[in-house]
């Protein structure tokens, strides 16, 4: 099957019965469901433009010609990763950024892994079978074109005792026993984001295992799974998208991509699903070359995407009631340093990139460590810009209700209409956008993820600077021996100095 339309793929969706709650209820169809169905026409939407922008977004698959999204080249060339970025683009678009977990999203993480599936095979090529499990299945997802959401992090229990796993533990993901078939899990995990709206999840490493490898086999685990296989029950935060007209709500009506805690209870695996099996080695170190710098491409598109958004948003607020201070132009000005810089860092990375092994082409890590770190704060710092361009007039924008009725209608276009002719429904629609972009329960939820979703700022400074270090991997990074050889020759300048006087 070609790239699939949204059509398409609400069909499949509609057809799944996967084990999934809302609140007390089990939802039999994520299409209809009043709280997801906005959602699901959003994904489906996504699917549509695919076609829609066919000569961004569409490639021919290498074996078989047919059309597939470019997400899911493994790229070969610099020009290969330009092609990319402006299919990333046209999908980003579609939601401005604020669905994370787009099909794209896994699709370049899942190419990356193929082009690379040499480091899934470990020493000894001794994890060969997984590793060509992996790689059948890459081109299975690209093939169905399969809606991916993956789920990385054990369930917090005890913060005192540590993250990882340990032997003999519960409540992680772990195995209990397999059959002739497969393997058969129990345990949990989080996040599910996009449970409601994917086709199959995929688990693969967060973070390392650490501790005795023959007490950690377990938990060492890696596959894929459809989302309505028995024993896995999926359940949902609450909604963000408790419905209401569009024009008063437009992102939380259509863009709430959900959350999900996953439980499996005894889920079987067919091996043939299964690219990680007990290889602690494997599954702790597979994720620390290539995953990272070739998933921040789509990433910092869909951030930069975001926070272009943001800025359009902030611009028209500002001209809504001809604010032009001087604080406000500080703040606009802040926040285009965001963009600016967010671009700059992305583009150069395409710029320099460079072969990984294999012939496989990623973008250069180095302009996208910082980002990986700041973006954490430079999102949830556009909110609070738009909140303070804001201030009171957030919250005082008449809804589509009001707006409609007879006898209210002149008085709101009298009272309530914005700056240089600006009609009221004009300005009511860009303030309750923006409203529902950095003050909805939608918004707390997108501070959130944007803070922790590829890992907190804390962690991602003290990996760069452990990388700069050597620390890790025992060479020191070409930033410490250039800091260290400037240093070094004023010392000595001192010194020579000091003897000559």
């Amino acid at each position: 099957m070609p790239a699939r339309t949204g059509e398409q793929y609400l069909k499949g969706l509609k057809a799944s019965n996967r084990e999934l709650w809302l609140g007390p209820e089990r939802v039999d169809d994520v299409t209809t469901h009043p709280q997801l169905a906005g959602a699901a026409l959003s994904m489906g939407r996504i699917f549509d433009r695919q076609h829609e922008c066919a000569d961004d977004c569409l490639m021919d698959d290498p074996e078989t010609g047919e059309p597939i999204n470019v997400s899911h080249m493994i790229p070969a060339s610099k020009d290969d990763l330009w092609r990319r970025h402006r299919g990333l683009e046209r999908i980003a678009e579609a939601s401005v950024g604020l669905m994370g977990r787009t099909p794209d999203y896994k699709n370049v993480t899942f190419a990356g892994f193929a082009g690379r599936w040499r480091e899934w095979a470990g020493p000894d090529e001794r994890n060969r079978q997984g590793a060509e499990n992996l790689i059948a299945f890459q081109k299975r997802l690209r093939r169905n074109d399969i809606a991916l959401t993956h789920t990385l992090v054990h369930p917090t229990v005890d913060k005192r005792k540590g993250d990882v796993p340990v032997a003999g533990a519960e409540v992680p993901l772990h195995k209990v026993g397999e059959t002739a078939d497969s393997i058969v899990l129990r345990g949990a995990r989080i996040l599910a984001t996009s449970a409601p709206f994917a086709d199959e999840m995929v688990v693969y490493p967060g973070f390392p295992l650490l501790g005795d490898p023959n007490d950690l086999k377990p938990f060492a685990l890696s596959f894929s799974v459809p989302m309505d296989t028995p024993g896995l029950i999926f359940l949902c935060r609450d909604s963000f998208a408790t419905g209401g007209d569009s024009f008063d709500r437009p992102l939380s009506v259509n863009f709430d991509e959900q959350d999900a805690f996953v439980i499996f209870d005894d889920v079987e695996v067919p091996k043939g699903n299964v690219f990680i099996d007990g290889d602690v080695e494997v599954y702790s170190t597979v994720m620390r070359t290539s995953w990272w710098p070739n998933i921040m491409q789509q990433t910092t598109i869909r951030a930069l995407t975001k926070l272009e958004f943001a800025y359009g948003l902030a611009s028209q607020m500002a001209a809504a009631i001809g604010d032009y201070s001087d604080l406000t132009a500080d703040m606009m000005g802040e926040l285009l340093t965001y963009v600016e810089m967010t671009r700059s860092g992305l583009l150069l990375s395409i710029e320099h990139a460079r072969d990984y092994g294999d012939g496989v082409w990623f973008p250069d890590e180095r302009p996208l460590a910082p980002l990986r770190a700041t973006l954490t704060y430079w999102i949830p710092r556009a909110f609070e810009i738009l909140t303070l361009i804001g201030s009171h007039n957030l919250i005082a924008a008449p809804s589509k209700g009001m707006l409609d009725d007879a006898r209210l209608r002149p008085l709101i276009d009298k009272y309530l209409a914005g700056a240089d002719d600006l009609d009221a429904e004009k300005r009511a629609a860009v303030f309750r956008l923006a409203w529902d972009f950095c003050g909805s329960a939608l918004a707390g939820r997108h501070g959130l993820y944007e803070r922790f979703y590829l890992g907190s700022a804390a962690r991602n400074k003290k990996t760069l600077w452990m990388n700069a270090e050597g620390t890790m991997s025992g060479v020191p990074g070409p930033v410490k021996v250039r800091g260290d050889e400037l240093v070094e020759g004023m010392l000595a300048l001192g010194r020579a100095a000091s003897s000559a006087g």
